[in-house]
């Protein structure tokens, strides 16, 4: 029992003297043995966070409208033949870029030349016949003055030049539609576009009219159709009625330079279905790269938005009751503030409600802070806003 005592007192004095050792001298040990017994020891002060602060940017905005939209040809046409006859030779390959008038097919001619040169050498005849009628109609008036020609012989020679006049006129036309015919063995572009899979190889037989030789469709300019909202409609008139409304349009995963526009249609009725109307953009598509049925992106320019107040993205946090905000509050205390987005502009993005212009926002260290906790703000930056 003696030595069970005497080993607990030596381990209580050890125990002592590595406390005074680690918290200062013998003046802690007086603090703590002079406490009464029971005392609560006080907790200490939090350390105050550093945080970066950024203050709220106010300026103008653009205001745009986005929406999901496909791409739609301005032009296409079913290439067929006109008369029939055996595809000679298909000049174009397929998928080519033509030109108004390029050909495109020829269909075998020789059938057709022969026509034009049967009907030509007709009226060459026909013409013939009419000088000589023509003539005789002349001798017949200096006869029938004298009196050596009847009235009735006269005028069957005036009758003679007006049916061979006739004969010619519609000699005249033969001609033009065998030389129409022979030019319809031509299949040429009938505006600038790009072909598609031919389907009709050479030695196949074309019949008029029902046969579809290749498909020729018009990429530049491209219309990109999108459906808005019936209530974006009001807002869309207004700007087309200020004037040209600017678009931009972007293909998914392409980081290429928008294609730009403006908007050229709205149409007349509004789906009930849907609740959404139909309209489009006309785009250049210089380069050809959009192709009709294309899946795109097109952003409007509606107007502007003065005195939006941005702040940076990286500021924003996200829970369950939507974003937020941390700001510094009075006192250097951490505020929240729920908010409501705008649109981005660059790193920025504009805060519709929830902030005011002289809050200061933090912009770094969120995860270690919350609501009511002491910052210790560093000094302001202003955010650098990119160019409009």
């Amino acid at each position: 029992m003696r030595y069970w005592k005497t080993t607990t007192a030596v381990a209580l004095i050890a125990a002592t003297a590595l406390f005074v050792h680690a918290n200062g001298g013998p003046e802690i040990l007086f603090d703590v043995l002079s406490k009464p017994a029971g005392a609560a020891v006080a907790p200490a002060a939090p350390q105050a966070m550093p945080v970066p602060v950024t203050s709220v940017v106010k300026k103008t905005l653009p205001l745009y409208l986005d929406y999901t939209a496909r791409t739609e040809a301005i032009r296409s046409v079913a290439l067929q033949a006109k008369v029939s006859g055996y595809i000679v030779d298909q000049p174009a390959a397929d998928g080519a870029d033509v030109g108004q008038g390029d050909l495109l097919y020829l269909i075998d001619q020789r059938d057709y030349q022969v026509a034009l040169d049967r009907v030509k050498a007709q009226m060459d005849r026909d013409v013939a016949s009419l000088e000589y009628t023509k003539a005789n109609l002349t001798r017949g008036s200096d006869l029938s003055k004298t009196g050596f020609l009847s009235k009735d012989g006269f005028e069957q020679r005036s009758s003679a030049v007006e049916q061979s006049e006739a004969v010619v006129a519609a000699d005249k036309a033969a001609v033009a539609e065998a030389r129409l015919n022979l030019g319809y063995t031509e299949i040429r572009a009938p505006f600038d576009g790009r072909l598609g899979r031919n389907q009709a190889p050479v030695g196949t037989l074309a019949g008029a009219g029902g046969t579809t030789l290749n498909t020729l469709v018009q990429v530049s300019p491209i219309y990109v159709t999108f459906s808005p909202s019936e209530t974006d409609l009001a807002l869309l008139r207004r700007a087309k009625a200020a004037g040209p409304v600017a678009a931009e349009v972007t293909v998914p995963g392409d980081p290429s330079a928008p294609r730009r526009g403006e908007l050229t249609f709205i149409d007349n009725r509004v789906d009930p279905a849907t609740g959404t109307i139909v309209a489009r953009a006309t785009i250049a598509n210089a380069d050809r790269a959009l192709l009709p049925g294309q899946y795109v992106n097109i952003r409007l320019l509606v107007g502007e938005q003065p005195d939006s107040l941005l702040v940076p993205q990286v500021a924003l946090g996200s829970s369950q009751l939507g974003k937020y905000v941390y700001v510094v509050d009075a006192g250097n205390t951490v505020g929240m503030r729920m908010v409501e987005l705008g649109q981005t502009d660059g790193e920025l993005v504009a805060i519709v409600k929830g902030i005011q212009e002289g809050d200061r926002i933090i912009s770094g260290n969120l995860q270690k802070i919350g609501p009511g906790m002491p910052v210790e703000p560093q000094p302001v930056q202003t955010a650098a806003a990119p160019a409009s």
